[in-house]
């Protein structure tokens, strides 16, 4: 069965390049992305690994542990580890679990038979402090995410799980919010004083700070 938002997230332990962990001990109170590669040596995944690699202090800011996966054993994913680096100019600075068994892969819904019945495809778990999933996103194969993108909806679901906002299309942190339907205009006023009403159900505010 597939995870859907608000679920929580299945707990496991596994084996990774930095030893066994169970996700939950691992993640402790901290925000976490899971997310998966279809197999080791391949060249979409190595440039994310770097990618993800040489974004750390920025998940670090956000509270954010990050975690991979791969089908591959770990002796593999140790062997993948210097190419990486020698592509991106990056070290690997974050477990990336083998999970030859596919015991996560299924926990997760991360094998999709219709794209390939033995390798993961570009599944990515943004997990809460509550251990909730907050955000699923799957890419084919072929297709390299955006590391980007996934600092953006970071920023979004925290500053929207701090305060009763939207962020609207392509926002960006630092820009103007939509109040939330659920606040009153009496109580917007409290809140949010100043913000500007372009419809009754579209009020504008700048951001709020913590």
């Amino acid at each position: 069965m597939s995870i859907r938002l608000g679920d929580a997230a299945p707990n496991f332990t596994a084996e990774t390049t930095e030893g066994n962990l169970t996700f939950y001990d691992w993640k402790e109170d901290s925000w976490a992305v899971l997310f998966s590669h279809p197999k080791d040596f391949t060249p979409v995944c190595t440039t994310e690994l770097g990618a993800v690699a040489a974004l750390k202090p920025e998940f670090e800011k956000r509270n954010t542990k990050v975690i991979g996966l791969s089908v591959d054993p770990v002796a593999s994913h140790e062997g993948w580890v210097q190419d990486i680096e020698d592509v991106t100019g990056h070290a690997l600075n974050f477990p990336l679990i083998a999970d030859h068994d596919r015991k996560v892969s299924d926990l997760y819904d991360m094998i999709h038979p219709n794209a390939d019945d033995t390798m993961t495809v570009r599944s990515v778990f943004v997990v809460g402090p509550d251990n909730k999933v907050k955000l699923t996103l799957t890419y084919p194969a072929s297709t390299g995410r955006s590391c980007d993108e996934l600092l953006r909806v970071i920023d979004s679901l925290q500053l929207t799980d701090r305060h009763a906002v939207a962020t609207p299309v392509n926002w960006k942190s630092g820009e103007d919010v939509i109040i939330g339907v659920g606040v009153s205009d009496d109580e917007a006023h409290e809140r949010f004083p100043g913000f500007q009403a372009k419809k009754p159900y579209l009020r504008v505010t700048p951001q709020p700070t913590d």
